[in-house]
């Protein structure tokens, strides 16, 4: 079973990530990937549960309009190696400034979550037989870092100076 944390707790997952389109789309919090979306716009524009799901090579100036309407978007990676998804969370929080909640999924890893913190993301879709307690202390590797980030935009000789 996957665990759903943030920061500071684990948490109940109460998004549904949907994989089969053939099917009518369920009532309740979904999340649908990116070209769902964007072929199914109109249609689905009314209603107030939907996240959207972004792969690596997602282009945000497609979506910038409808940013606000999301209260999740979920950032998938595909694979440990593939280090785009903390591009679009910087992004969605920098260049976009997205409010709502971006969600790491797919091989997130307990090494990672330091770092993805450190891009804006706020919830972690553990994989798989990964431990929710053991991930937690991952938040707290470093004490100080050096360099900027979102959640730090100023680097270690700004603030010592």
């Amino acid at each position: 079973m996957q665990n759903l944390i943030n920061s500071t707790s684990t948490l109940e997952n109460n998004w549904e990530v949907i994989s089969d389109y053939e099917a009518a789309l369920p009532a309740g919090n979904i999340l649908i990937d990116i070209e769902f979306w964007l072929a199914h716009k109109s249609e689905l524009q009314n209603r107030t549960d939907i996240g959207v799901i972004l792969k690596g090579d997602s282009d945000l100036v497609t979506i910038k309009d409808d940013l606000a309407r999301f209260p999740v978007i979920a950032v998938n990676f595909p694979a440990f190696a593939d280090g785009r998804g903390y591009s679009l969370a910087r992004l969605l929080k920098e260049r976009y400034s997205f409010e709502g909640e971006i969600r790491a999924i797919g091989d997130v890893l307990i090494d990672q979550l330091y770092f993805m913190k450190r891009c804006g993301f706020d919830t972690y879709l553990l994989k798989d037989g990964l431990d929710a307690n053991k991930a937690l202390n991952y938040f707290a590797t470093f004490s100080d870092p050096y360099q900027l980030a979102y959640d730090l935009p100023t680097p270690l000789f700004r603030r010592k100076a």
